[in-house]
Order: C-alpha cells, then structure tokens, then sequence
C-alpha cells in the first residue's frame, strides 16, 4: 500500500470519527458555554479592570475543574438512563432528594432573573425596551422546545455557543500587550497581597465556572439525547471541548477589560459594553451582544435543568421527544419558570443588585454538597459497573470537593467578618 493510499485511508477514518462526533456532541459543549451566563461575564468583566492580566493562571486552572466534576454526569447518565435528581432520590431516599430539588428549583430560578436582568441591560444598549427583550426571549425559548425534537433544540442552542465566541475577535481589536498578558497572566500571583476583596473575586470565578445547575442540565441531557455506555468517551471529549472553550472566552473577556478599563471600578457587563463604546465602539457592541447571548444560553440551560428535574422526580413525561400533550406538566413547568422570572425584571423597583448577589452566595454554599452526593453516586459500583469511579478520579475530584468546601467556608467566615482578611 503506498503512502497515497494510507493518506487517503487515514483521512476517511478522521471524517468518519468527526461526522459521529458531530451528531454526539452537544451536551458537554452546550452546558460548559451557557456556563459563561450574564452573571460570568459580569464577574470576567469585573474581574478584568480590576485586576488587569493577573488572574488568568486562575481561570486556567478552572478549565480541569470544571471537566473533571461534568465528565462524571456524562457517565452517570449514560450508564443509569436517569436524569440526576432522580439519581438523587434512588441513592439517597426522599429526604436528601427533596433538599436537593428544592434548593435547585428555587437558585434556579433566581438565576432565571439574573439572566433576564443580564439580557434586558444588554439590548437596552440598542433601544430595546425590557418588556420587547422579555417577550423575544420567551417567543424564542418556547419555539426552540415546541419543536418536538431534542435534536433540533440542541443544534438551535449551539448556534448560540458559536455566537458566544464573539468576544475573542471583540479582544483583538482592542490590541492588547501580548508580552504582558505571557507575563503577567501566566504566572501564579496575588496581586496587592490576599485580602478580602481577591478573595471575593476568586470565589466568583469559581461561582460561574462550576454550578449546582450544571450538574443537573448535563445528566439530562445526556438521558433525553439518548446517549450509551459505548458514547462516553465521546461525551467526555465533548465535555472537555466545552470547558476550553469556556475559559477561552473568560480570558479573552478579562483581556478585553484589562486593556481598556483597567483601573475602573465595572458593577456589570452592560456598564463595561457601554465604557468600551467610548473608545472601541465595535468592542463595546461585541460585549453587549454577547452579554445578551450569554444570558439567552442560561436561560435555555436553567429552565430546561428544572422541568426535567420536576419530571424525573414526579414521573411525568420530561423529553424534548415529547409533544405538549404527551408531556403537559414537563412544558408547563418550564414555561411558568421563564414567564414569572421575565416578568420580576420588568417591576418597578425589584431589588435586582439583592437578588443577584443573593444567587451567587447560595450557589456556592450549596456546591460542595452537591459534589459530595455527586461522588458518592459515581463510587456505587452496583450501579456504574466498570465506568465506576477509578481511585485516580477519587483523588482528583474528592481535591476539587476539598478545596471548595475550604474556599466556602472561608468565603462565609469573610462574608460575616469582612476585616478578617485584610
């Protein structure tokens, strides 16, 4: 065989392994980008002009963080055919399940609001008023899961991941030093020494790069596309593939805002689009469209993360398969969630700042549990089988488990006493 044949051989299997990737993929790549939420690019942005180039190493880090906690939903779902709060109430009885599903239903739907708030301030940049972005918005949602078929969500909410690398190009054009972001980026540090205030920014970074939400969407997801144990290592692949690209848009936010806004104090990503637009008008835009899509790729993750969780639990139908009148509850639920948090963006008044800063403290006090329960279900091995977890992801993740439940508790020892820290 010559070296053309092998050639061509060679690059048929590649085709081949691209096209079922292709048609396995969406799960992890979908979770890992509606990760950067309206309430992450808020924190990339905040955390760029506060701290320049200097915490990339940070989010760099997160990058394995985050695949080694959602690789295990891949396999959980894919070896069990449960969506992960019925996961819960099978491996822990009704009282952990229901603690569960309850705090997940309620900083579900908090975030719900955030995204809402994160999408109205970035169209308000356009003229858009809320009540027009609120309506869109749920017109669209509702489209994209009345259509009959997970297939056909699933591709419609890629399309928006892919829009979510807006802001890589969004970073060229405001010509960052390249030699300082090696420099400074790159190399473990605190800047200005560890207080409470770089303490705060670490536990946000970790906030929006690992949810409890997360858990719950990818398990499900995996269940309703219909993945198997033979689609794992794909689903894992995808997984991977997600969590780079999530923290390749981090970076490039945090590069964004560390070259222009440095040294200015950013309260949300809609303020940081409308100070880029003074000096990088194209920029700016960048960053409110891709405020706006960060906020429509939670709200599609988040309100699908709580319908299938009502489902699985109550035994009603919960598939994207499911017409409404085969799935009324499943449907109705998502759509009570999606309405009522819309409508709490447009009253007057609402105490939006509260109900934002109110998510992030419980979504990070509830994460370590999570996470425990998480690989408690993993190690079953009556359950897993072969795909149990081996110790060498034992070590990995019970680390991960370690280090949040520290970083948690230290985060609410600062929350009560502020100075502690400085």
């Amino acid at each position: 065989m010559n070296w053309t044949t092998r050639f061509y051989y060679k690059l048929q299997r590649m085709w081949k392994a691209t096209r079922l990737y292709l048609i396995l993929a969406g799960p992890g790549i979908v979770v890992m980008i509606a990760d950067n939420d309206a309430g992450g690019i808020t924190t990339y942005a905040a955390t760029g002009s506060k701290y320049e180039y200097y915490l990339i190493w940070f989010l760099i880090i997160l990058c394995p963080v985050a695949y080694y906690v959602q690789e295990m939903t891949v396999r959980l779902g894919a070896v069990t055919k449960r969506g992960h709060a019925e996961a819960m109430f099978d491996g822990f009885g009704a009282f952990w399940g229901w603690f569960s599903l309850i705090d997940l239903l309620l900083v579900d739907w908090l975030t719900l609001v955030t995204e809402f708030i994160g999408m109205t301030a970035a169209l308000a940049i356009f003229g858009v008023p809320g009540w027009l972005t609120v309506t869109m918005v749920c017109l669209l949602m509702g489209f994209m899961v009345l259509n009959g078929r997970y297939w056909t969500w699933e591709k419609l909410a890629m399309a928006f991941c892919a829009l979510n690398l807006i802001y890589i190009p969004g970073a060229f054009m405001v010509h960052p030093p390249v030699s300082d972001i090696f420099s400074h980026g790159l190399i473990p540090n605190f800047p200005g020494g560890f207080d409470s205030q770089l303490f705060f920014f670490l536990m946000a970074n970790i906030g929006t790069t690992i949810a409890p939400w997360m858990l719950f969407f990818q398990q499900s997801s995996v269940v309703d596309k219909g993945l198997k144990e033979k689609d794992i290592a794909w689903g894992k692949f995808d997984t991977l593939l997600g969590s780079i690209f999530t923290v390749l848009v981090a970076i490039f936010i945090v590069i964004v805002c560390g070259t222009v806004l440095h040294g200015v104090d950013v309260d949300d990503a809609a303020q940081a689009s409308k100070l880029l637009m003074k000096t990088h008008h194209y920029a700016g835009e960048f960053m409110a469209i891709g405020l706006f899509d960060a906020g429509l790729l939670g709200a599609i993750c988040i309100s699908l993360a709580s319908s299938w969780a009502f489902g699985e639990v109550f035994g009603w139908a919960h598939s994207l398969n499911a017409k409404i009148k085969e799935a009324p509850w499943f449907y109705a639920s998502y759509f009570i969630a999606l309405v009522s948090a819309g409508l709490v963006v447009l009253i007057p008044g609402a105490p939006l700042v509260l109900i934002t800063l109110f998510v992030q403290v419980v979504a990070v006090t509830l994460l370590p549990a999570a996470l425990v329960f998480l690989i408690l279900l993993l190690n079953d091995k009556e359950t897993m089988g072969d795909k149990v977890n081996s110790r060498w992801e034992n070590l990995i993740n019970g680390t991960i488990v370690g280090v949040i439940i520290v970083l948690s508790t230290l985060y609410g020892i600062s929350t009560l006493f502020p100075s502690m820290f400085n």
